[in-house]
């Protein structure tokens, strides 16, 4: 039993890569969606600067919904969710598991664009730590809210719809921490409370996000 979890996790990382599309559009969307902003704002180097978290943060969150379309379809169209599901692991460690594989090949890349896109909004080194980490603990919370909501939408008309209306307004408290966080250098203030609030929303969504899949799945395979 204990080898079905290690297991999993190593067969969604093989299927992640051969669907290497997906986590190479995923970026793509990330870095078009943030060169936009220059365009709309103008390429004025200290206002791109001082907009930069909070552009990074808007892309990092519309970047992380589209892949989540695929997370449990695929295995539920095609039977293996069903194998899944009776393989004697729970419901929750199943949506777990595909919540971290989600975290690992769609937020880490996000992650590295992020330090690219960064360094050509000007922003300093100094800016960088907070900024990433901010960005790796609050995606870790949209992987797991996103997967919550994929696996309640399962197999229901018009899913893929039915992901961002339904997981972007239950995003938005990281979306204003995690900006509230990333400014603090720049401001010459403390980041200390928004990345509390950051980790409480982690520790929050962490058990519940795979119990309340959990429900999701158990009704889509019924």
């Amino acid at each position: 039993m204990r080898g079905i979890f290690p297991a999993l996790l190593e067969r969604e990382l093989r299927l992640a890569i051969f669907f290497g599309a997906d986590t190479l559009a995923s970026m793509l969307f990330f870095i078009l969606c943030a060169a936009l902003f220059p365009l709309a704002l103008g390429p004025s180097p200290s206002m791109l600067h001082q907009m930069a978290p909070g552009i990074l943060w808007v892309c990092l969150l519309l970047s992380s919904f589209p892949p989540l379309d695929r997370l449990f379809n695929n295995d539920f169209e095609d039977g293996s969710l069903d194998q899944l599901m009776i393989s004697g692991l729970h419901p929750a460690a199943i949506a777990l598991t595909k919540m971290i594989a989600h975290w690992l090949t769609t937020a880490v890349p996000l992650l590295i664009a992020a330090l690219i896109l960064g360094l050509m909004f000007g922003l300093e080194a100094r800016e960088f730590p907070v900024i990433l980490g901010s960005l790796a603990l609050g995606s870790a919370s949209l992987s797991l809210i996103g997967g919550m909501v994929a696996a309640i939408s399962l197999g229901a008309r018009r899913g893929n719809i039915l992901l961002p209306l339904l997981g972007i307004p239950l995003s938005v408290p990281i979306l204003i921490f995690g900006a509230g966080a990333s400014y603090g250098p720049q401001l010459n203030i403390s980041s200390a409370s928004n990345l509390y609030f950051l980790g409480a929303f982690f520790f929050v969504t962490m058990p519940l996000c795979p119990l309340a899949a959990s429900m999701g799945l158990k009704e889509a395979c019924r």
